[in-house]
């Protein structure tokens, strides 16, 4: 199977990297951005079983369903009002991995599981949700 991820890159100086993809069923949408200022991992799922239920402090839009985590620090429920990714995002096969400035993302048949340096970061499944 081969792996189609669309990678953009910016053309200035203070450039951008990003990476999105999706699992092989869909139902989780990534994303990976990275610049000077460090890096961040989000997750979108379409369909799942909370282990969330509590608003985060201060979010005002969705939430519940995307995960997130940057470069330094622990996972956390993000607060959003768009989508992770594009429909135009690529398969993530199960067993393979995508990294970006030092957040890892590897897709597998129970799930996304997203890592910072740290060790920090989401994993992520239809049935449940874990924050680390």
């Amino acid at each position: 199977m081969k792996v189609t991820l669309l990678l953009c890159l910016a053309a200035s100086p203070a450039a951008a990297d990003f990476v999105e993809f999706r699992s092989p069923t869909g139902n989780i949408q990534c994303a990976i951005y990275s610049d000077a200022q460090g890096a961040s991992a989000r997750c979108d799922m379409g369909a799942l079983t909370p282990s969330y239920t509590k608003r985060p402090a201060g979010c005002e839009f969705d939430w519940g369903s995307s995960f997130a985590v940057n470069d330094t620090g622990k996972g956390m429920l993000a607060c959003v009002t768009d989508p992770a990714a594009s429909s135009a995002a690529g398969i993530l096969p199960y067993g393979e991995a995508v990294s970006l400035g030092g957040i890892s993302c590897v897709s597998a048949k129970t799930g996304m599981t997203c890592t910072n340096a740290e060790g920090h970061g989401f994993q992520i499944a239809k049935a449940k949700q874990r924050l680390y």
